[in-house]
């Protein structure tokens, strides 16, 4: 699992499913649903039927990486 970089945060769009919200947090797949399911996940999960999603800005917050110009 390839870590990622701020840059790469920066480049997602505004929301993203559960594996890449995941792999920035450092958290494997099988935890990762077994967080989600129990409502546990770090983030804020949006469900649609059986699909995870995450918003991006939620996620940047909590990793502590801003979403303003002046970081890079």
């Amino acid at each position: 699992m390839k870590s990622m970089t701020f840059r790469d945060l920066q480049d997602l769009p505004p929301t993203i499913d559960l594996m890449t919200a995941a792999r920035a947090l450092g958290i494997g797949r099988s935890k990762a649903y077994q967080l989600a399911r129990d409502g546990e996940f770090p983030v804020r999960i949006i469900r649609i039927g059986d699909l995870y999603r995450v918003c991006t800005a939620d996620l940047m917050k909590v990793l502590g990486a801003e979403t303003g110009d002046r970081a890079s």
